[in-house]
């Protein structure tokens, strides 16, 4: 019981050092577009 939690322990680890990994070394930043979009106002 005790070596299945050690191995949990260490498989959580490891999930949580690629998540950073990625997160740092990933291109995770959003595309970006210009937008431009006609308004019609309503005069009273």
């Amino acid at each position: 019981m005790l070596r299945l939690l050690k191995f949990l322990f260490v498989l959580v680890v490891l999930i949580g050092f690629a998540v950073l990994g990625y997160a740092y070394l990933g291109d995770l930043s959003p595309s970006q577009r210009a937008v431009s979009e006609p308004v019609t106002l309503d005069e009273n």
